[in-house]
This record gives C-alpha cells, sequence and structure tokens, in this order.
C-alpha cells in the first residue's frame, strides 16, 4: 500500500512567517512484485506450448486372410508413377512402366506453378473421362506411384505427399525406386543435356 510520511521537517517561526510542512511519499511495493508473480504463474500455467507439425498418413488396412492373388492390381490406364531426384527434380511418366520391351516417355518438371500439380490434374481429368466413356469401370481412381530417390530431398516428399492431398488423389503409394526408373532419370538425363 502507498503511504504518507507525515513527519514535519522543523516548525520554527521565524518572523512571524509560517513554512508549510513537507511532505513526503513512500511508496511501499511490495504488494507490485506479489502481483507480478502471479501474472507470471498464470501466463505460465495458461500458456500452450508449441505443437510438433506432424503430417497425417493414413495406411491401408491389410487383411491377413486375403489370399495374395485376389489382391487388387493397378491398372497402367490409371497409373501416374512420379520420381522424385535431385535438385527438386520430378520425373514422372504415365503407367507402371512394367513392359521392359517398350520403354515410357519419362518427363521431366518440378514443384513450381504449373509443375507437378497441372500433370496429377491432368491424368486425373484422363482417368474420368475413361470411367465415363465405359472403357474403366466406375470404381476404377487415378493411382498415383511415388518413387523417392536416395538423392531426393524430404521436403520434396512432404510436397508430392501434399499435391497429393490438395488434388484429391485417394489412391496413391510410396514404393521404392527400382533400378529401371534409376536408368530412365539417367537417359532423360543425358537427353536433356545433363539437365
Amino acid at each position: 500500500m502507498a503511504e504518507l510520511d507525515t513527519s514535519s521537517g522543523g516548525g520554527h517561526k521565524k518572523g512571524g512567517v509560517k513554512k508549510a510542512k513537507k511532505l513526503s511519499t513512500r511508496i511501499d511495493l511490495t504488494p507490485m512484485v506479489d502481483l507480478g508473480f502471479l501474472l507470471i504463474t498464470f501466463f505460465i500455467f495458461t500458456t500452450t506450448m508449441s505443437k510438433p507439425k506432424t503430417m497425417e498418413i493414413n495406411m491401408p488396412f491389410k487383411d491377413p486372410n486375403q489370399p495374395v492373388d485376389t489382391k487388387s492390381k493397378v491398372k497402367e490406364s490409371t497409373a501416374l508413377t512420379i520420381l522424385l531426384s535431385k535438385d527438386h527434380r520430378v520425373y514422372y511418366y504415365e503407367g507402371i512402366g512394367s513392359d521392359a520391351t517398350q520403354p515410357p516417355k519419362v518427363e521431366v518438371t518440378n514443384f513450381k506453378t504449373p509443375g507437378i500439380r497441372q500433370v496429377i490434374i491432368d491424368k486425373k481429368k484422363k482417368v474420368e473421362a475413361l470411367v465415363r466413356s465405359g472403357a474403366l469401370s466406375p470404381t476404377d481412381k487415378t493411382t498415383v506411384l511415388i518413387k523417392p530417390d536416395v538423392n531426393s530431398t524430404y521436403e520434396d516428399f512432404v510436397n508430392i505427399i501434399d499435391e497429393m492431398s490438395i488434388n484429391g488423389i485417394q489412391v496413391y503409394a510410396i514404393v521404392d525406386i527400382s533400378p529401371v526408373d534409376k536408368e530412365f532419370i539417367a537417359l532423360t538425363e543425358a537427353a536433356n543435356g545433363g539437365n
């Protein structure tokens, strides 16, 4: 509490002139320190610490009783294979590249606009057109195979997973890159002059 010091500084009368008393003020800051600690304690207990940023990946259910041969296979017409490589390069081709006698046409892009997003949108439109025409069954959906190379970055992997979410791709798989796919990348780089 604030208190006033009312002690007089001397009351001598000189020549009949009366001097006014000097009053000094003294403020006790002890309650203010208590209030400060109460506020600090309140803010510590009510503050939420930064939550870790995580990404949710829905993994498919694996039925142990289901025979291996009845599992669904990826159709060439619905598949898009994406190869993540160095320097934020994204190589892609339509299909799964299963025919060794006829290698797919591998093209290169990146994550900048339009980039890989436009490729995914175009593939999704092609599959929807095939479903509407009756060439595919209504249950067939665009399937993306993501194959990160050893020299690709984690940032690229997160970006491609984000693209799946943004474009509404419900069926995608993260697959180990094969030596054939690495050869596709090498041939594409050679054809583009090392770029």
